[in-house]
Parts: structure tokens; C-alpha cells; sequence
């Protein structure tokens, strides 16, 4: 769901507002498998420490933002006295890519994911380009995954649509390179994200980020072995037929996740999104697929452990 840099379009700030309420933890620590904190920071701010960029929009580097606190410790340290302790910090475009890199290197609780988000493939002047940067970055140690990468046919057009399959096409081959997990984003686009992958021959660890499908779509990647990552919208009302697709994904190919700033989920839809905030989905989870939620903090968290490995040296 997310939108890179290019494809955002200037739209900084229009997450600009009150972060909501901490919610009552989870009974075991989880973590939250697709977020980015730097566009949280620079469009939304610091959860409980207020604005967050520098000049430029950009997160800083480490340092503090203009009212002394350091926004990535801030936001990490939030995250934690919710119970989520570990998080996955995704690229969408050679910057961010490389800003994933630089924190996974020096925050023991974040690794990095690295890629051409798929709408901003057809807007670049050079993808070959970028595609050799994120080849480069994804050899890092503290990259654990190639993506988000896929197919977007609700932002992007026909007259994008190659540009955008060569770039999904050249992540699978990365991903396979290098054994890493491939995160897609899959969006109005399901067979045709099937095909691609049929075509390539999918990496041995799919993730299918922001799962949006149906409960016979689900059954199809839950079958291919694929992991299906439930987002805030499981808890939207009219998300009855991704809470069918919740009930027939097993719960050792079921992820969590923010996709922060983004897709909120109720009470807080609409407010700005942040990893604190993912003991709300675990819960509309549990109540939806009737798993314990002791249970099911469990499985998420092995799974993340078996899929991404260790977050710690």
C-alpha cells in the first residue's frame, strides 16, 4: 500500500496528526513484519515525542529532531511498552532502501527489507540503475528480505505495467540470488503476481505483504506455501472477506503488520499509524481466527525468527 518517494507526489503531511492512545500490550512480545519508520517520522511525527524531520523531510540520522528527542529511539522505545520488540523496516526506493540499511546496521531491534517500490519502477529514468543498487545493498547482513516489490494495478496504468513486471521479475532474481524472503505488494493484481512468480519460480520464502485477497486467494498462497501479513484493515468493517481469508491462513504462515503510517486500524482508522499500535490487529486476529492470543503471539514470533532470523548479533 505504501507510496515512494516519486509517487507520493508532495503528499508530506497528510498523516500530519494526533498519534492515538497506547492500547494494552500483548501478553508476549511480537513484532511487526512491514512498517518504515521514516515516512511515519516525516509525515506523521514521533509517536509521543512530536515532529520528527529535518529540513529536507527527511528522518534524521540518528541525532535529535527540535525538541531534543531522538525520533528513532522514541519511536522504538514506544513500541516496546507495547510489546512489540522487534520490527522490520521496508524500503520503497533507492533512498529509503539505503536509509533501511544504515539503521538496521545500528539498532539491534530493526532489520531491513530493500527495493523499487512497484509504482515507482515506471517513474524512474534509470531502473536498471536502481536495480543494481538494490542488488548491492540487499548482499548486507542486516537485510533480510527484497521488497516491497510486485505489481500495482490501482495506482499504475497499463501504459506502466511493463516497466513495473521487469522490476518485479529482476526482485525474484534477487531475492534468489541472495536467499533472502521476497515481500510483495499485491494490489488489484493477484493473478497476475501469481503468474510472475509461476513464470520465475518463487524464491523458497514468499511474503505477501498487506494480504488483500480473498479467502480462495488465500487458500491459493497458503497451498504455494506462501506467508499471508494481515495489516490494520482486518479490522475494518467492511473487510469481511479478508477476515475469511485470516481463517484459512494457518497460524505458522500468518504475519502481522503496521505498513506505517499507514492503514490504521479501528478504532484509530484515518490517524497516523505506528508499530505501538499492532497489538490491536493481533487481537481482531485471535477474536477472528479463534486462536488464543498467547497462542498466536507465539507463532508470530517464530515465525519472524524462522523467516527473517535473529534481530540480535
Amino acid at each position: 500500500m505504501t507510496e515512494p518517494a516519486k509517487s507520493r507526489g508532495g503528499k508530506n503531511g497528510r498523516r500530519a496528526g494526533e498519534f492515538p492512545p497506547p492500547p494494552e500490550p500483548l501478553p508476549l512480545p511480537v513484532f511487526d513484519s512491514h512498517t518504515h519508520l521514516d515516512l511515519t517520522i516525516a509525515e506523521a511525527g514521533v509517536p509521543g515525542g512530536g515532529p520528527g524531520t529535518d529540513p529536507d523531510g527527511r528522518v534524521p540520522d540518528g541525532g535529535s529532531d527540535a525538541g531534543g528527542l531522538d525520533p528513532i529511539a522514541t519511536a522504538l522505545a514506544v513500541a516496546a511498552e507495547a510489546g512489540i520488540d522487534r520490527l522490520v523496516q521496508v524500503g520503497v526506493d533507492v533512498p529509503s532502501s539505503r536509509w533501511g540499511v544504515e539503521l538496521a546496521r545500528r539498532e539491534p531491534a530493526v532489520l531491513a527489507t530493500v527495493a523499487v517500490h512497484p509504482n515507482e519502477a515506471p517513474l524512474l529514468d534509470d531502473l536498471d540503475a536502481a536495480l543494481r543498487e538494490i542488488e548491492t545493498l540487499a548482499a548486507d547482513d542486516r537485510v533480510r528480505g527484497i521488497g516491497e516489490t510486485g505489481l500495482d494495478h490501482f495506482r499504475t496504468g497499463p501504459e506502466g505495467r511493463a516497466a513495473q513486471e521487469l522490476s518485479f521479475r529482476a526482485h525474484i532474481a534477487i531475492a534468489k540470488r541472495y536467499g533472502k524472503p521476497l515481500m510483495i505488494h499485491d494490489r488489484d493484481a493477484h493473478d497476475d503476481v501469481l503468474r510472475v512468480l509461476d513464470s520465475e519460480g518463487a524464491p523458497d520464502t514468499v511474503i505477501m505483504h498487506c494480504f488483500s485477497g480473498d479467502a480462495a486467494f488465500a487458500a491459493e498462497c497458503v497451498r504455494r506455501g506462501y506467508l499471508l501479513s494481515f495489516a490494520g484493515t482486518v479490522t475494518f468493517a467492511s473487510a469481511g472477506a479478508l477476515r475469511e481469508a485470516a481463517r484459512v491462513t494457518p497460524l505458522d504462515q500468518m504475519l502481522v503488520e503496521t505498513d506505517a503510517p499507514y492503514l490504521t486500524p479501528v478504532p484509530y482508522r484515518g490517524r497516523p499509524n505506528a508499530s505501538y499500535l499492532i497489538p490491536l490487529t493481533v487481537r481482531a486476529l485471535a477474536e477472528t481466527t479463534g486462536a488464543d492470543l498467547a497462542e498466536l503471539c507465539t507463532a508470530i514470533s517464530a515465525t519472524g525468527e524462522r523467516v527473517f532470523g535473529p534481530w540480535r548479533p
